[in-house]
């Protein structure tokens, strides 16, 4: 029994901020045998502007570049202009199982040749096709956000020589009743500044320079064994969910690059239970080797298993780009590959810094139609779309210096092979491109010729300010704080130039904390976040003797699914995050506050904890808990619930390079495919421009 005593104060509103599984029916193959909503429909190859060759099983298309189909859709004639997407693969695209002998086998197929597509609807001028013909024809015709299709192959009696297909509304496939999501009348942080405008119905703005999320996803046993252990059957499933995901984050300006597959044929390569956090987390761990064999931005595992209570996906949130947090889990629980590609697409915004949508933020979509992807609960039909206020919070984690390997593009030469102006890319050859809209929105460009007009220098991008180059040292990127540095136009490129920050291990908060991926993880800086402006940590003593218990309230860690381990005398400090003053109530939500008291000297001191309300999963990190890189003693840093030593090898050789005169920065390597930017040669600042001030005109710091 510990000294002292404990309480909780109450536990807060409990609403829906955890990504929800709500009840579906799971359809074998045997439930696209006819069991299926829709009516038939016959689509066609059209050439010439006449029907050309029938959609069937045994004549798949897969070489076509560009092409026309149509097909009737509640007597609606539609004609689908589709092209091959080109930038789905990235160059050096992998395909990895594993042999009966646990060995993996790594595969090295051409990135170009595939049977995924997308496009648009001719005459529907919002609207978009993700379909893949590698079996028949299935995927998503979206109208507008009031209207979409599935359609997918369906065998037509006992013909074995050809195959036809349903199309269904989306909503016939289920329709609930839901709101846009759920904020916690709690959590006041992170929604203050999220008011949205319900008139949202002008051009969308752009998000700045162009982004690239480099993506592995990842098949666990349990998702291979649903697919009848067929190893292309579970691939081709992969493929889809990447493509939908990259559908989908194009709303944000985010394009994906699929840099491998893997599939766990033998045995799971990290430990998948139905304890989300701890699938997580011993993901995260094993990507981290992944990540020397194969450089990527984000790896996604996607399970078969289901997760306890109603959870379907986890990620940290604003880990993307760190080497310990940039991934995420989900489990594949629809029949149609867009359910896990919303999971998916869902967690990467987690990832990304989004929080859950407020009330009323989404008005980009009816709740019938799926709502928004930062909905806290996902439902049929599956959501495709962000919202305004995931877009502000987008850009507000991007000027902040989040997300920095998502400037680095694979190589545009490979991922595209042609240019094709009116596709809405700007392409080898193009200097704008206004997309397939009869009228162009974008006033820098002429859409005929993807040209700029007369005088223009540029159409987007954060140097770029009607139509011309922002000058040379204009800001376009502020610090973040201590290990960041501000970034400012070159007056070359309408786009800011890669975020550079101090390289880690670099003192910060007045020596209380180790930079760490452009971030100061400190003690206060989490009471802060945990309890508002007016929280500071607790004295040692709090984690010395709260900590020590090894229970829910004070404990390093669980083993296995249920225990928790005390903390070591030494590793204290690692543990539950202990405070002091700030706000009654937590701002996390579902954080329960447990005050403990503890003697101290001749006084009581209290020692201010939270925990995670019982049953609550929730897809976003427990903040509770001392953040990874904290410091917890000269030169010793938390990692795994252990104060321990680390060395800053990068650090020490510009030390030594930089004679101890200077401040260490990073600096990007040239189409880097690293996930943050790495010492390129010995980079020193003089100790005069600590202040993060710059040179204007040469642009370096």
């Amino acid at each position: 029994m510990r000294p002292g005593y404990r309480s909780a104060r109450g536990s807060p509103a409990l609403g829906l901020l955890l990504l929800l599984r709500l009840p579906w029916p799971v359809w074998g193959a045997e439930a696209f045998q006819g069991n299926t909503p829709g009516e038939p429909v016959i689509l066609h190859w059209v050439l010439d502007g006449r029907p050309w060759r029938m959609v069937t099983l045994e004549q798949p298309v897969s070489k076509l570049e560009v092409g026309l189909v149509a097909l009737k859709a509640e007597g609606q004639e539609l004609l689908l202009e589709l092209e091959k997407n080109h930038r789905l693969l990235a160059p050096g695209y992998t395909e990895t199982h594993y042999s009966p002998d646990g060995q993996p086998v790594v595969l090295f197929p051409n990135h170009t040749d595939h049977c995924h597509y997308h496009g648009r609807v001719r005459g529907f001028l919002d609207s978009w096709v993700v379909l893949s013909i590698c079996s028949g024809m299935r995927g998503l015709i979206t109208l507008s956000s009031n209207t979409s299709y599935y359609v997918h192959p369906w065998p037509a009696g006992d013909s074995k020589d050809f195959l036809t297909h349903k199309i269904f509304r989306t909503e016939q496939l289920l329709s609930w009743k839901g709101a846009c999501g759920y904020r916690d009348p709690g959590d006041k942080r992170d929604m203050a500044s999220l008011s949205c405008d319900t008139q949202i119905r002008e051009r969308r703005e752009s998000l700045g320079s162009p982004r690239y999320l480099e993506l592995y996803i990842v098949a666990d046993h349990t998702l291979f064994l649903t697919q009848h252990r067929n190893l292309n059957h579970t691939k081709q499933r992969l493929l889809e969910v990447a493509s939908y995901v990259d559908q989908i984050l194009r709303t944000l300006d985010i394009q994906v690059a699929l840099t491998g597959l893997e599939v766990w044929t033998e045995e799971d390569q990290s430990r998948v239970t139905p304890d989300a956090n701890a699938t997580l987390w011993a993901f995260l761990q094993w990507r981290q080797g992944l990540w020397a064999r194969q450089p990527h931005d984000s790896a996604q595992l996607l399970t078969g298993r289901a997760f306890q209570g109603a959870t379907v996906g986890l990620a940290p949130v604003e880990g993307m780009c760190r080497a310990e947090s940039s991934g995420g889990v989900s489990t594949d629980h629809s029949e149609l590959p867009i359910g896990a590609a919303a999971t998916m697409a869902h967690e990467i915004g987690h990832s990304l810094g989004l929080s859950h949508d407020p009330d009323g933020c989404c008005v980009e979509a009816a709740a019938e139609q799926g709502g928004c992807v930062m909905a806290a609960a996902t439902r049929h039909p599956f959501p495709r779309v962000f919202s305004a206020c995931s877009r502000r919070q987008l850009r507000a984690f991007f000027r902040k210096g989040g997300g920095a390997c998502l400037s680095n593009a694979p190589d545009s030469g490979l991922l595209v092979p042609r240019a094709y102006c009116g596709n809405g890319f700007v392409e080898e050859g193009e200097e704008c491109d206004c997309g397939a809209g009869q009228e162009c929105p974008d006033s820098c460009c002429l859409a005929h010729n993807c040209s700029l007009r007369a005088g223009a220098q540029c159409t987007h991008g954060d140097c770029c300010a009607h139509c011309l180059l922002k000058p040379a040292g204009a800001p376009c990127r502020r610090s973040a704080g201590d290990c960041d540095l501000p970034e400012f136009c070159t007056g070359a490129s309408p786009y800011c130039p890669p975020d550079i920050y101090l390289l880690d291990g670099s003192p910060c908060a007045r020596g209380r904390g180790y930079c760490r991926d452009g971030a100061c993880p400190t003690l206060e800086h989490q009471c802060q976040q945990l309890w508002g402006p007016g929280s500071r940590p607790a004295p040692e003593a709090c984690f010395q003797v709260v900590n020590s218990a090894g229970d829910a309230h004070g404990n390093c860690g669980q083993q296995g699914d249920s225990s928790f381990l005390p903390c070591a005398q030494s590793d204290a400090q690692c543990g539950k995050l202990q405070c002091q003053g700030g706000e009654q109530s937590a701002l996390a939500p579902h954080m329960v506050p447990v005050d403990s008291t503890i003697p101290l000297g001749s006084r009581q001191v209290t020692c201010k904890g939270a925990f995670v309300l019982p049953g609550t999963h929730l897809d976003l990190p427990d903040l509770g808990l001392v953040e990874s890189g904290t410091q917890c003693g000269p030169r010793m840093v938390c990692q795994e619930r252990r104060c321990q030593n680390t060395t800053f090898r990068e650090l020490d050789l510009c030390l030594t390079a930089c004679h101890g005169h200077g401040t260490l920065r990073t600096l990007p390597e040239p189409n880097s495919h690293l996930e943050k930017p790495v010492p390129h040669g010995p980079a020193c600042t003089p100790k005069q421009v600590e202040s993060k001030s710059q040179d204007p005109v040469s642009g370096e710091k």
